[in-house]
């Protein structure tokens, strides 16, 4: 297992074998063995009913071609209609393996992806971030389409293949125990071989899927950018960026096909060795009396069985390379223990009303830098207003990130009505603790989902009445189709501060006991920074509030000023008292004032 450290996710799997990487990602979801041993049986009887032919050839040859007193043409007619009717159920046999193998492969691969996908968003945010958001994705997604194509296709072939080998060896021992080992004799080589060769094709497929999940990060990326690559004229440095990636699995992908493509000759030259050794011995014991004609060509039908499966394998070696790199890369993710937990039923639930706030002796570090939170011991009492301002780079984001339980403190403890946070439920802290980020996130939806976000249940009336008390009534009456007005992807047909509004509605309609505020009034113009302050006084009345505040007006609303530097707290009081008093808070009181005066 790994834990996560906010470095990204560790592929720790690829130090297991295959067959052990296959065993862990099969049980990890039951729904792939469901009816396992039916559809086993149907390929049993599948492969079983391809033997008929050289039995019936042979049948017919030896004892109805042969026969002493002249051929018997009822008999062969016998053997040609039972082999006919072997051929038809071994058809039907076949046909229902595939699609019972698709259905339960298919359901097997939907619960990996729900498991992936959960525990992706399990995770907390510096080990997301610390991997490539198209990589996550394809890990998600790119990743099991591999495994999928092995289960529906290499995987099936796989057990028509063991189960041809099976029946063909077994038959042609009752042939020719000697021919029967010259035939293995001739692939025992090659076996081996393959079995070494494994080793250096997964590591080559394990590059392929890095390669594409480095190109879906850069496509995603150039996408999302669009804007700015346009307003920047980038266009030919992205695309070069993206060709790079394309390039780089192009060739990644060439390599691992380029070993494959060795083993498609080896194989077509090991099964000619093997049926000419056959025809000559089989000759040699058919002029000695131990074999007739008719057993010689069932043998030589039992070759062609038994060397289309070692020949096919190669397929199957390739398919199975590829899915289980992408089984590891599932893996990883699972694999992944979160550094922030849910504690579950476990935890505890905190009951409803105004929330206190305290941190005690709180440090905390990003993985692998300095300290950014030095000590921090601060008491935030229940219903008031807080805004924590400081320089970019002072600390007061990491304060709100520890305060919302998107990360742990390295040092000391948060705790909210007394309670340590880490004991608290995650579906209690986030009905109880709601954060606003400055972006405003909003989802390819309407209006009224995008708020409805804060509260499922919610009806369109009370999304009216919600936006009505934050004096947003107006706004909304602006909007084409009101609540049915789509936001576009990622909010993109509304303006920043539209976005912004959109995100203190959804916590508005949440009824949150303490809301925290990411620079919500940052980066919009004046007319709209009141109505954003007005809706502010909406969202905030009656609960804890703390504002991560970059505006003047921020701070003079707010009941309490904390002041940041250098990771710690180094001031703290009413707007009116710092604003007097030398020191951090005044300096940057006198920036906004001539920021405003410009």
């Amino acid at each position: 297992m790994t834990v996560a450290t906010g470095t990204g996710i560790s592929d720790t799997s690829t130090t297991e074998g295959a067959l052990s990487t296959l065993k862990r990602g099969v049980l990890l979801s039951p729904e792939f063995s469901a009816g396992l041993a039916g559809t086993l049986v149907l390929a049993l009887l599948s492969t079983a009913g391809r033997v008929v032919v050289p039995i019936a050839v042979q049948q017919t040859i030896d004892k109805g071609l042969g026969n002493a007193g002249g051929p018997d043409i009822g008999f062969i007619r016998t053997a040609v209609a039972l082999c006919a009717v072997a051929v038809l159920v071994t058809a039907l046999c076949s046909y229902l393996m595939n699609v019972r193998l698709y259905k339960t492969s298919e359901g097997g691969l939907a619960g990996l992806r729900t498991k992936a996908f959960r525990h992706v968003h399990d995770l907390s945010m510096l080990t997301q971030s610390g991997e490539k958001r198209g990589a996550l994705v394809s890990r998600v997604t790119g990743d099991v389409d591999q495994i999928s194509q092995f289960m529906q296709s290499g995987g099936l072939m796989f057990i028509v293949s063991i189960g041809q080998l099976v029946v063909a060896s077994m038959l042609m021992v009752v042939y020719s125990w000697q021919l029967a080992l010259l035939v293995w004799l001739a692939f025992l080589p090659l076996a081996w071989a393959l079995r070494h060769f494994q080793r250096i094709l997964s590591a080559a497929y394990m590059g392929v899927r890095e390669k594409m999940g480095d190109l879906l990060a850069a496509v995603s990326e150039s996408v999302v950018g669009a804007p700015v690559i346009r307003a920047y004229a980038s266009e030919d440095r992205t695309g070069r960026r993206v060709d790079e990636t394309v390039d780089a699995h192009r060739d990644a992908q060439t390599r691992a096909q380029a070993m494959v493509a060795l083993t498609f000759p080896v194989s077509e030259l090991v099964a000619a060795v093997a049926t000419a050794a056959v025809v000559i011995a089989g000759t040699l014991l058919g002029i000695g009396g131990h074999l007739s004609a008719g057993e010689l060509i069932a043998f030589l039908f039992l070759v062609t069985l038994f060397v289309s499966p070692m020949q096919t394998a190669t397929e199957v070696f390739n398919q199975a390379q590829n899915a289980i790199a992408g089984w590891r890369r599932v893996l990883g993710v699972l694999d992944t223990v979160p550094d922030v937990a849910d504690p579950g039923d476990a935890g505890e639930t905190l009951p409803r009303g105004p929330i206190e706030v305290r941190f005690e002796s709180v440090g905390f570090a990003y993985p692998g830098g300095p300290p950014v939170l030095h000590d921090v011991t601060v008491d935030i009492a229940p219903r008031s207003r807080v805004a924590v301002v400081g320089e970019t780079g002072s600390g007061k984001t990491t304060f709100a990130k520890l305060l919302t339980r998107l990360m742990d403190p390295v040092s000391g403890r948060v705790l909210v009505d007394g309670m340590p946070l880490d004991r608290v439920r995650f579906s209690s802290l986030r009905e109880r603790i709601v954060m606003v980020p400055q972006d405003g996130f909003l989802f390819d939806a309407s209006l009224a989902d995008n708020i409805r976000y804060g509260r499922p249940d919610a009806s369109d009336a009370d999304l009216v009445l919600a936006l009505t008390e934050l004096g947003l009534a107006d706004w909304l009456d602006g909007l084409p189709d009101r609540l049915d007005t789509p936001v576009g992807q990622r909010g993109e047909s509304l303006s920043a501060g539209e976005r912004q509004l959109v995100a203190l509605a959804r916590a508005y309609i949440a009824d949150p006991d303490l809301l925290v505020l990411d620079e919500a009034t940052s980066a919009v113009d004046p007319a709209t920074e009141v109505r954003i302050q007005r809706a502010l006084d909406g969202v905030t009345r009656g609960r804890t509030a703390i504002s991560i505040a970059h505006r003047l007006s921020t701070a003079e609303a707010a009941d309490e000023v904390i002041v940041f530097d250098a990771g710690r707290i180094v001031q703290r009081g009413p707007h009116t008292e710092l604003v007097d008093q030398e020191g951090v808070y005044a300096d940057l009181h006198t920036s906004w004032i001539t920021q405003r005066t410009l």
